[in-house]
Formats: structure tokens, sequence, C-alpha cells
């Protein structure tokens, strides 16, 4: 199998669905088990995706990661895909194929049929898919074009297999809390309604024998019990047996305590004492059904905290339209190759990433750049698979086919940082670590305590306590508190184009104290632009330009391409078009250039090569000053011996950068510019976006010290950079944040990406930061006040004093609204508000 296919494939954090947590402390279990496994660098569990991450290394085997999973109660859901292979011919070929497709280490199981048919399943996400034709392909095989090759799975990103497993797993819970309501409901109006209202219990025995009555009640609460609630038996007793109880054990105690009790009440009540003779059918079944109810909820709110991996997952294109051969035709958008010809028609997605090679449009990037303009496409642009055609139709040359496509890329790197854990959340999973075992001790106290110091009934109001405090200690809010407050704070963020590459970065980055910005492609566009051109008396300015960009085009300077371009942008009378005749070019180093325009003698440079030919630049002297002041370096053209104007070519300012300063500033952060840039030119730029604290001319290490300077008093920094010589300082800050249109060492280097490049996207991400951790507060306040208030009251705390017990069918309801509510604040995040980036001074 060929090497570099089965390398690539260890390279990011895979993850994976776990079926059957329903707490924190499964997601303590799972977690170190995976670690465990040889092969696993590190694990971490998202209890509100139910998805284990782990980071393979050398070694690693999705198939006994899966096993190691599987022996403590829990299965790994891998992804499916399904091809049809031209090439294999009888049993041989498809063995040789099943074991270079086994050979991945990311294969849990893999099927090849003798007439081609091959079905694998995988861990990591359904950007494996891509993985695996190559695998296919390295072996000497192809898809068949005959048959559906789309299988499951007819996309290579995104997450619906997640979202269709999610409403199957809603559908599931939706059933089943009907069947508990419907079985509950009688047999709780019948043995509550005589307590609420006397008249109806005097009817009741009337109508039928109190044992026949328990029989009734025996019926119901065990289909019940045995129906919905056998999930909560069939997983609570397992891990209690295993020494590490978990959510499901305490619902599993509690009802078979209260359900057990009633049993012997109904069949064997001489065992009790004549005054404890009473049925708690009714606890058991509403316990179940709540917590069912519970579930539900929970369930349809974190299926909404997913939306932002469903929505960029829906802009990828299912297919292409491909040139091979001479012949255009339709594939998957999985079958197109680097270097393939993509057309593309008004109005369509595109497929892929690439190079325009031919025809003219405007596309639709608004995903990439959250600017609503569409930008002119010609010969030799970029394009980016996922946005939209708008006008023309153009063919390009596919470079990014797959997982290396940007959107491949944005949508794992928001995966990452919702899968990712926060510091706090360590702190967090050792408390819960020790909840449920500490809970469970709770309730054997509670009864013991009631069982011998409690009024008679006392073997009642012990059973009673005992299974409140079971029921109402619910783990579930703690466990989701924080996933679920990153999953919609990230998921938020990345709308607004902040892309948190780790966790930690979301938790440290409100702290941030100074936020140090680089010069190029940070504050300005990183891209020289012709600013001004000044003509003297007598001369026209598109005539100039035209005259002296036609000189320019035979320079290689990037001055030169920014005066070129600026011509094609502003002259636009079709007259002034036309080519011009050029001879005689000459460059002098450390002057300036010279040729002859359609007869006219053009020279173009700074001030001493205008001297050499005895013409003086002093008409332009205050409008050349005015220039230096703004960190322009002026440039004189003459034609035919005549100065005939000053122009200034500069790297402009971001349209943003002077109002995300100063949104900053007001957000009590300072900001320092620090560049490798002469001292006068930065000066220049951090006056016109309101910096105050310059360190210019600096090399990549000596941002690095910079860096080191002023976070000397313990302050928290965070670093902005786009550049390959801004990797080393993107490292070494607290907080390293890259601009998306930069380079990819930049980005690999940063902890958070600003996807369009503008600098408002800082703002937005201090605000996402602070607007997250508060949200992750108030869950975790929530979900351990909740507990720590409640516990105490379902043991008896108010009985001697008020002579009030709680009811475990109240804790059963408490406990489900607990998860419900820490979800539902968590999705208030999805509307939260950020800086709009005008200018609103």
């Amino acid at each position: 199998m060929n090497k570099t296919v089965r390398q690539n494939q260890l390279q990011e954090p895979l993850s994976i669905p776990v079926d059957g947590m329903t707490c924190a402390s499964c997601v303590r279990r799972v977690e170190t088990a995976a670690a465990k496994v040889p092969g696993v660098a590190s694990s971490s569990v998202n209890f509100a995706t139910k998805k284990l991450t782990v980071e393979p290394a050398e070694g690693f085997s999705a198939r006994t990661l899966a096993a190691a999973v599987k022996k403590i109660g829990y299965e790994i859901e891998p992804e499916r895909h399904e091809f049809f292979v031209d090439g294999v011919e009888g049993s041989e070929e498809a063995q040789r194929l099943k074991g270079e497709l086994e050979a991945l280490a990311t294969i849990v199981n893999a099927d090849v049929d003798a007439d081609g048919k091959v079905v694998v399943q995988t861990m990591g996400g359904p950007h494996q898919r891509h993985l695996l034709i190559e695998t296919i392909r390295a072996a000497g095989f192809t898809l068949s074009a005959n048959k559906d090759a789309h299988g499951d799975h007819s996309h290579s990103i995104g997450s619906a297999h997640d979202h269709n497993h999610h409403l199957g797993d809603e559908a599931t819970l939706k059933r089943d809390t009907t069947i508990a309501a419907v079985l509950t409901a009688p047999l709780f109006v019948l043995e509550m309604g005589g307590h609420v209202y006397p008249p109806m219990h005097h009817w009741l025995m009337g109508v039928i024998d109190t044992q026949n009555l328990y029989y009734f009640y025996f019926l119901l609460a065990t289909a019940v019990v045995f129906g919905p609630g056998r999930r909560f038996l069939r997983s609570g007793f397992p891990a209690l047996a295993h020494g590490a109880p978990e959510m499901n054990s305490l619902v599993a105690l509690g009802v078979s305590a209260a359900y057990l009790y009633s049993i012997v009440t109904t069949f064997a009540p001489d065992l009790l004492p004549e005054n404890a003779r009473h049925v708690y059918y009714e606890a058991a079944t509403v316990i179940v059904t709540l917590i069912l109810v519970g579930r539900l909820l929970e369930a349809r709110a974190s299926g909404k905290t997913g939306d932002a991996i469903r929505k960029l997952a829906s802009l990828q294109a299912k297919a292409a339209r491909v040139e091979r051969g001479g012949e255009t035709s339709q594939i998957a958008v999985e079958e197109v190759r680097e270097g393939d010809i993509v057309v593309i028609r008004p109005g369509e997605r595109l497929p892929v990433d690439g190079e325009v090679i031919e025809g003219h449009s405007y596309v639709d990037e608004s995903m990439i750049s959250g600017e609503p303009v569409p930008v002119e496409k010609v010969a030799g642009a970029g394009v980016v698979g996922g946005t939209i055609n708008k006008t023309g139709a153009f063919k390009y040359r596919a470079t990014k086919v797959g997982a290396d496509m940007m959107l491949s890329q944005i949508i794992r790197l928001v995966e990452h940082a919702q899968g990712s854990k926060l510091p706090i959340q360590l702190l967090v999973d050792r408390v819960t670590a020790l909840f449920v075992p500490a809970v469970i001790a709770i309730a054997v106290l509670t009864f013991v305590v009631w069982a011998v110091f409690g009024p008679d009934p006392a073997y009642t109001f012990a059973l009673i306590n005992a299974v409140a405090v079971l029921i109402i200690a619910c783990p579930c809010a703690m466990g989701l508190a924080t996933p679920t407050s990153i999953m919609v704070g990230t998921g938020r963020a990345a709308e607004l184009g902040v892309l948190f590459r780790k966790g930690e970065a979301l938790q440290q980055l409100r702290s941030a104290d100074i936020v140090v910005v680089d010069k190029t492609g940070t504050v300005t566009k990183g891209r020289p632009e012709l600013t001004d051109l000044i003509v003297a008396n007598g001369f026209d300015e598109k005539d100039v330009l035209q005259m002296v960009a036609a000189v320019e085009a035979h320079s290689e300077h990037p001055i030169a391409e920014a005066i070129t371009r600026a011509a094609k942008e502003q002259v636009t009378v079709p007259a002034r078009l036309k080519p011009l005749d050029v001879r005689n070019f000459e460059s002098v180093t450390g002057y300036g250039i010279s040729a002859v325009v359609d007869g006219c003698k053009v020279e173009i440079g700074a001030d001493r090569y205008m001297e050499r030919f005895g013409l003086s630049v002093t008409p332009f002297t205050e409008a050349a000053h005015s220039l230096a002041r703004q960190g322009k370096t002026p440039l004189y053209a003459a034609i035919d011996g005549v100065l005939a104007a000053v122009i200034a070519v500069a790297d402009p300012l971001k349209p943003s950068s002077a109002n995300a300063i100063k949104t900053l500033h007001g957000m009590g952060v300072e900001v320092v510019m620090v560049t490798g840039d002469n001292e006068a030119t930065a000066n220049a730029v951090a006056a016109g976006v309101g910096i105050g604290k310059v360190v210019a001319g600096v090399l990549p290490e000596g941002k690095v010290k910079a860096i080191h300077d002023l976070r000397a008093q313990g302050k928290v920094l965070a670093f902005i950079g786009d550049g390959i010589n801004d990797a080393p300082a993107l490292a070494e800050a607290d907080i390293g944040i890259a601009i998306g249109t930069g380079t990819d060492i930049a980005i690999e280097s940063a902890d958070v990406v600003l996807v369009g490049g503008d600098l408002m996207g800082v703002v937005h991400a201090i605000e996402m930061s602070n607007a997250t951790m508060r949200n992750v507060r108030q869950n975790l306040f929530w979900a351990f006040g909740y507990n720590v208030v409640l516990i105490p009251l379902a043991a008896g705390a108010l009985y001697p004093a008020f002579g009030i017990t709680l009811s475990p069918m109240i804790g059963a309801g408490a406990m489900a609204l607990s998860s419900v509510f820490v979800v539902a604040n968590a999705l208030r995040l999805k509307g939260a508000r950020v800086s709009s980036g005008k200018d609103q001074s």
C-alpha cells in the first residue's frame, strides 16, 4: 500500500461517536479506557456531542480502541462507506484489497466481495472516505463508474451521520417516553388521586379490592421498568458491578428499590411491619417517565448545538463536472483529483479548491471572507470549494481536494474546538469522578439514619428519602455544563469567522491584557497598492497612468505590479485599453526605470533619478512631504523630459483596522505593533489606526524577544500575525492568533484563526471568549448549586423543623429540568451579539 497514504491518516485527531454515555461519570470511564490503548497519545470526551476524540500515534489500531471501549460497556459507532470497484476478479483479488484496507489504522472492519462491492467501517468521520479512495487506487483498482459508488455517504465532509444518528436517538426516546407516560398515567392517577381527593380513595376501594389493585399496579410498573426503563438497568448495574457507578446506576438503584419494596408489599406483606406495608409503584414509574422526558428535551436541545457544523457541511457540493481525456462528465465530489479541470456554470457551487485557467465570473465568497460583494475571478485567480459562482462560466484546475480543502479544514478546526476541554473542565471531571460514589454513600447513610432514628413507619421513610437522594443527584447537568457552552460558543464564533483551534484559547483569551499585532497583512492589506497619483499642470491623469504602467509592466518589482494592477482597474475607456508600443526598456538599480512608449520617453524613479536628467522635483515638495508623513515613499515620472507626476505606492490599511483597535482599547486591552518594517513607516501606520506603542525593525527572533519583554510583568499576551516570519511569535505568545488569509505555517502555529483576515475578528474572538466563559460559569453554578441545595433536602434535612420530605418523583422532575436548563442556557450563545465593525466615532 502507498506508505504516504498510511502515514497521512494519523496526522490529525480522530473524532468518534460513542453510544451509551449518559453522564459525566461515563466520560471519565471512556477517557481512561481509551487513554490506556496502545497508540493513543491522548483522549478526550465531549459529553454534549457524545464523542471521543483521540490523538493517534504510532501503533494505533481502531479495532483495539473499539474493543477497549466495548469492554467497559460502551459501543463505538463507526462510519460506514460503500464502494463498487473495478478490477476485483475473484476471491484472491478481493482478499488482497481487503488486506490493503485493513492495513489502515482507522479501519474497524472491511468486507470485499468477489464482484467488487466494498463495505468499510472507519473511525474519524466522513472525510476518511477520501483516504479510502486513495488506498483503493494505490492498490491498483478503480472505482466503478457504472454503479452507485456514493454509498451511505455521498459527501466527503460534515456531520450528516451524526445528525441522522441524533435523530434516531430522539425518535427512540420519543417512543419510549410515550409508552412510559401512557402506562404510568393510570397508575399515578389511581394511586395519587386518593391522596389529593379522599372521596376518590373511598370510591376506588368500593370498586376493586386493594390486593387486586396492587396486582394491576404491579403489571403496569413491570411494563414500564423493564420496557422503557430497561436502559437504566442494563447500563446502571453492570457499571456498579465494575466498581464505576454512573448516573444510570443511581436511577437503577432508586427505581429498583421502590419497585422491589412494592413487590414485597404485594406478594409477601408478612415480611414487613403492618404500618410499613405501602407500595411505591407509581414512584418507580414516574421516575422512569420524568427522566425519559428530561432526556428527550435534552436530546432535542443538544441537537441544536451542532448547527454550526451542519451549516458548514451543507456548503459542500455533492458532485463536480470534470474534463478528462477531452470529455466532460459529472462525478461525485470525492472522485475529483488534484489537477482535474473542473467546469463551473452560473449559479453552481464550487466542489473543490483550485485556480482559474479559463473564463471570467464573479464568485460569492461570503462563507470565507464574510464580505457580501462577489469577487471577480479571471485566469490565475484562486477559488475555494463551497463558494457560489454568480454570473459567468469558467474552468479551473483543482489544487486541493477532499480533506485538504479549506472548507474541510475549517470544519475540522471547529470540530476539534468543540471536542476540546477547557482547563476548568478538568476540575469538573475530577469532581464528577467522585460524585456518584459519594451520592450512593449519602443514600446508604440516609437509609440507615431514617431506619434507626426515623418515626414510624421507619423503613418507609428510609426508603423514600434514600431513593430521593439517588434520583435527585444527577451528574448530567455537571457533565453538560462546559461542553454545551463550548459547542455553541465555538459554533457562533465560526459564523463570525473566528476558529478556535485550541480550547485553552477560548478560556484564556478573555483575560488578554495586551494584543500585539504585526503590521503587514494584519493591520494593512499586505499587498502594495497605488495610493496616490498627482499630475502636473497640462497632463491627463489617465494618460500618465497608462504610460507609466506600460513601462512598469516590464519590471518585476512589487511596486510595478501595484501600478499595472491599478491601471487595469482604473483605465476603463475602451480606446485607452489598446496595447502601447514599449521599446528600449532600461533599469538603473537604485534609481529607476525608463523606456520609450509610443514614441515618448518615459522615466520613473526616485528624486535622485530625476536629478540625473536635470529635472527639479520642487513643484511636488509639499505633496512629497505629505506622503512621507503617511509612511509612503514618493516616486516621480517624467515624460519627454518634463516632470509629469508624483506617485506613491503603499500597503494600505484594512478598512476595519482603525475601528478594531479603537474597540480593543475600549475593552481595556493595550495594543502594540511589532514589525520588521522601518520605524517611519511603522509609526505612520500606527498613527493611522490609533496604536500608541511600536517596536519596529525587528527580525522574527526579535518579535519573540519583544513578546517576552511586553509580558514581563505577568500580563496575558495575544499575538496576531499572518506570515512565515510570524510563526515563532505565534507559538511563543500566550494566545497566537493567525490571519486566515496568511500562510499555512502561521495558521498551524496559532491557537485561533481569523478566517476572513479582518482585524475585527480579534474583537469578536475576545467577545465570544467572554460570552462563552460567562455562560460556562452560569451553567456550573446551576449544576453544582442544584446538587448542594437539593441533596440535603432529599435526605430529609427539613423534616425535623418542618415535617417535610422530598418525594422521589419531585426529585426526578428536578433532575430532568436541571439538564434541560443547562443546555437551554448554552443555546443562548447562538444569539450572542458582537461589535459591528463599523466606525461609530
